[in-house]
């Protein structure tokens, strides 16, 4: 399994990639504002730090707009993903653009029904949005599972990015499930490094070394 940051925090990515777990990044127009810095300024610098899929985001509601602005993004880079909003726009969008050998992310996805219909228009990923459906009192996992089986049915090529992802659970879900990629906020990329009695074990080796002779 794949992991992306989702993040635009040009700190955080450096910081995270030098684990040597990152494989792509995802952004969106929120990140980037986020961010305090221009488009270009974050984008161009992220493709310097990871060498891997980099999701960028349309930002145009017709299918036209949307094609224009993927043309212009793909140019950028040739690890550009363009996000693509899962609409009847989006999907007009992603057939043209997906002949034309651009690779597309269909974002905001929050049933197996969309990823059906995503993957038949041609999309390189798509993502679910787990974390905001269980926001709601629905299992967000249950709709991973259900896309999981689908294109293993028919043998798509989309590829499934589990997103809007909450706590180190869903992540481990999602690798149970055979996603192939979860793109993951570095708040919990961290929480997934730790656990309580690895911090015990280093700290009690480390005090027995204090005792061995010198």
């Amino acid at each position: 399994m794949q992991i992306f940051v989702d993040t635009a925090d040009l700190d955080e990515i450096r910081e995270l990639a030098s684990w040597g777990v990152i494989d792509g990044v995802t952004t969106n127009p929120t990140l980037i504002a986020r961010s305090g810095r221009s488009f270009k300024e974050v984008v161009d610098e992220i493709f310097k730090i990871v060498d891997g899929p980099i999701s960028l985001e349309v930002v145009s509601e017709d299918a036209e707009g949307m094609i224009k602005e993927a043309k212009e993004l793909a140019k950028i880079h040739k690890n550009v993903v363009v996000k693509i909003p899962m609409t009847v726009e989006g999907l007009k969008a992603v057939k043209v653009l997906s002949r034309e050998g651009i690779k597309t992310n269909v974002t905001l996805v929050f049933s197996a029904n969309q990823a059906l219909l995503a993957a038949k228009a041609g999309a390189t990923y798509v993502s679910p949005f787990i974390g905001r459906l269980d926001d709601i009192g629905n299992e967000g996992m249950q709709i991973i599972e259900e896309i999981v089986d689908i294109f293993r049915n028919y043998g798509f090529k989309t590829k499934i990015i589990v997103s809007s992802v909450r706590h180190p659970i869903h992540v481990i879900q999602a690798a149970r499930l055979g996603a192939d990629v979860v793109t993951i906020p570095p708040t919990v990329l961290r929480k997934m490094v730790k656990h309580p009695l690895t911090d015990i074990g280093v700290k009690r080796f480390l005090e027995d070394w204090k005792r061995v002779p010198k």
